[in-house]
């Protein structure tokens, strides 16, 4: 018996709603809704503005290369078929907040970001967004949403680069003759209060932001689409790598330069600070390389401290060359003098001649050296007994010339080969000498080439790299 009641209750309250929900939307549009078609975008050439309030700026993924930001996104355009229906006056405001079942019959612009990564519509109770309609046929479009862009970065310059990101808003299915976006002329881009002067500082960036207003066109798909471009700047701040990296790496480059004034004898002294000092930088080098992000050349920062890491490494090699100096000095330069100082023990040389009234005659058959015979080395003469020498046959003769030249080739190379040893020797023992012994001034040397290479390399390293971000800024 109840639910007959209960059940005519219900029905009656469902069309109740039904009624009141066709009646306002009837009431708050034209007359002609029902031949108003969502699918057909207003007119041959729409115009659609875009604002962008940025309230912050969430964060920056170096190794994402993403930038994350909560905006308020408003897009706006005009529909001419669309007109608040108030014959009887009653609204008291330019425009109507349009409800979300409202919302679903209406065209909107369908708005492509080509940097975007991801957008999540910002929801407390429900989701904050809101269409207005003007009594000028005029659409504004608001939400409130976490826009995550991608960015193309490159750090080379790291930390002195500068990171620009263009934004494009657009339209992926409508070509530039028949929709066209720009920025709102009034309030394009807003921020809060607090925000700074169109720029936001982070712990490691400051990001500025610049709206242009000269029509852009990008190419995709098969024509050519309108664009409101967005550029986002990432300057990074300087002042914390000067502290952390460049300052640290210029001190243990400058304790390197004090080994030159220890004296070379002391060598714990001096191999522990510079070993200490390159096994420093050495381990800053790969924090910094862990800790920085990936780039497909040596990074602005890298650069700085393999060259502060060679710097030290060659002032390592210096002392080196000073302790073989001295090692040469004190024992084998020593050792050569004495032997050179000792005089050799006399040499006699005794020679008997005896000539028989008989003929001597040498062998020829025999192609050895010159043979001792009674004293004499046969030097491939016949001695007769008439005391004249007579020449050997011709053949004989020359053979033993061309072993004479042959012998004499030999022994000027020979010669040449000692005499080049002997000067090489020479420079050796001056330079080694000049280097390591106790008058050698190799030190005093380095003590004002080192800082002397080590200002022009810094000179020319942070003009080159300067100019190179300036102009990348200006670009």
């Amino acid at each position: 018996m109840n639910a007959v009641p209960l059940f005519s209750v219900f029905y009656l309250s469902s069309t109740v709603w039904i009624y009141a929900v066709t009646g306002a939307l009837i009431h708050r549009l034209p007359e002609n809704v029902s031949a108003y078609d969502k699918n057909v975008k207003p007119g041959s050439l729409t115009e659609v503005s875009i604002s962008l309030y940025i309230n912050r700026i969430s964060g920056v993924d170096e190794n994402k290369e993403e930038i994350s930001i909560d905006a308020f996104l408003q897009v706006t355009w005009e529909d001419p078929r669309l007109v608040p229906d108030d014959p009887s006056g009653t609204m008291t405001k330019e425009y109507m907040e349009l409800t979300p079942t409202e919302q679903m019959t209406v065209w909107v612009p369908d708005l492509y970001i080509r940097q975007l990564r991801e957008m999540k519509v910002m929801t407390l109770f429900e989701e904050i967004s809101k269409l207005r309609l003007y009594k000028n046929s005029t659409l504004v479009l608001t939400k409130g949403a976490t826009i995550i862009f991608k960015c193309d970065m490159d750090f080379v310059l790291y930390p002195l680069d500068v990171q620009r990101c263009p934004v494009d808003f657009s339209s992926y299915k409508y070509s530039v003759r028949e929709m066209r976006f720009r920025w709102k002329n009034d309030n394009g881009l807003t921020f809060p209060k607090d925000f700074g002067d169109g720029f936001f500082r982070l712990p490691k960036y400051v990001v500025s932001f610049y709206t242009e207003q000269n029509p852009q066109t990008i190419h995709y798909g098969e024509d050519n689409h309108s664009s409101a471009r967005l550029e986002i700047t990432l300057s990074r701040e300087v002042k914390s790598y000067l502290l952390e990296n460049y300052l640290p790496s210029t001190l243990f480059v400058s304790m390197s330069w004090g080994s030159f004034v220890v004296v070379p004898e002391i060598v714990p002294g001096r191999m522990v600070l510079l070993v200490t000092t390159l096994l420093s930088l050495i381990t800053m080098f790969d924090t910094v390389r862990n800790n920085s992000p990936d780039a497909l050349e040596l990074k602005c920062l890298e650069v700085w401290l393999i060259s502060c890491t060679l710097f030290v490494f060659f002032a390592l090699m210096e002392y080196f060359i000073v302790l073989f100096g001295i090692r040469y000095d004190k024992h084998w330069r020593v050792a050569t003098k004495a032997h050179h100082v000792q005089v050799a023990p006399p040499v006699q040389i005794q020679s008997t001649l005896s000539l028989s009234p008989n003929t001597v005659e040498t062998p020829m058959n025999s192609s050895h050296a010159p043979q001792r015979e009674n004293g004499l080395e046969s030097t491939g003469l016949k001695v007769t007994g008439t005391n004249k020498v007579q020449p050997q046959e011709a053949d004989s003769s020359k053979v033993s010339s061309i072993g004479n030249l042959s012998g004499n080739f030999q022994t000027t190379q020979h010669v040449t080969s000692v005499m080049t040893r002997r000067r090489f020797r020479n420079v050796a023992d001056v330079a080694l000498m000049y280097a390591g012994s106790q008058r050698g001034r190799l030190d005093q040397i380095s003590l004002i080439i080192f800082p002397l290479s080590f200002l022009i390399f810094t000179i020319a390293y942070w003009t080159m790299y300067i100019s190179e971000s300036n102009h990348r800024k200006k670009m």
